[in-house]
């Protein structure tokens, strides 16, 4: 397998990114993988989830969102501004703008397929950004959720007020212990953007095959958030993984595979094979 990091420019920040591609003729296929909040391209399963699908000749692009707070130290969250300065619209401007990446010079050759894997927060962002490239034309051909957020609207009315009064909060890491800001733009950009976010009336624009894998056990997103988004899909089909948490038994460091993101893989693998190698 050949590894090759890379970064691309943003007006708002920088793509630190991983491309991963199968040794032989230059793949015909393309996943993106999408981490979540808190998440970045090395955490736990990614580097794992990303080699086991180039495994399957796809070439596999994973990168850290702008608003990830990690900068040139991979593990690092060394860049807690950025991480304040985060919005989703600037989260789906990283997205599409991988996707063009992907779709342009980034890979030795133009996919002819491209499919989209998103974890938490990044299964939100790729539901969006799937809604989006239906009416735009882009060419997205499967998608993959694990552990999805159903809805972006996650703060109450008393965090929402102590938030415009200070202009930020905080919320714990507990792998790391930081105290990691949010800014008040990110409030700000939902409110603003609401129907464009709407993350579960996306879901029902979606008409690529679309898996929908979410943990029976999920503490931080409840199964109900990835069973109503599967109901809303004409295309959505859910895989239920008996007894997973949140990161379907994996930590960071990653220590090895388990029975539930073996689970999560099986079904993710035969997803892209069946919908992106139709072949």
């Amino acid at each position: 397998m050949i590894t090759r990091d890379f970064v691309l420019p943003q007006p708002h920040g920088r793509l630190r990114g991983t491309l991963r591609i199968p040794e032989g003729p230059p793949p015909r296929t393309a996943i993106v993988l999408v981490h979540g909040f808190k998440g970045y391209k090395d955490w736990g399963f990614f580097p794992w989830a990303a080699e086991q699908l180039a495994a399957d000749r796809h070439a596999v692009v994973s990168f850290n969102l702008t608003g990830s707070g990690i900068d040139s130290d991979p593990h690092t969250f060394s860049d807690l501004e950025a991480f304040a300065a985060n919005t989703y619209s600037r989260e789906q401007s990283d997205i599409a703008r991988m996707l063009e990446a992907v779709q342009g010079d980034l890979l030795p050759r133009a996919p002819d397929r491209v499919g989209l894997l998103g974890h938490s927060r990044g299964g939100a962002g790729v539901v969006l950004q799937a809604a989006s490239a239906e009416a735009s034309g882009s060419p997205i051909h499967a998608v993959v959720t694990w552990a999805a957020v159903g809805n972006l609207d996650r703060w109450d009315e008393a965090t929402r007020e102590e938030w415009r009064a200070s202009g930020r909060i905080f919320v714990m890491n507990s792998r790391t212990g930081q105290q990691m800001p949010l800014g008040v733009e990110l409030l700000e950009d939902f409110e603003a953007n609401r129907a464009r976010l709407d993350v579960k009336a996306a879901a029902s624009r979606v008409r690529v095959p679309w898996l929908v894998v979410h943990g029976s056990s999920d503490e931080t997103v409840d199964p109900g958030e990835g069973r109503a988004l599967a109901r809303e899909a004409p295309e959505a089909r859910l895989v239920l993984v008996h007894g997973a948490g949140h990161t379907f038994g994996a930590a960071h460091p990653f220590t090895g595979s388990t029975d539930a993101l073996e689970a999560a893989m099986q079904a993710t693998r035969h997803h892209f094979r069946r919908h992106l190698r139709p072949d």
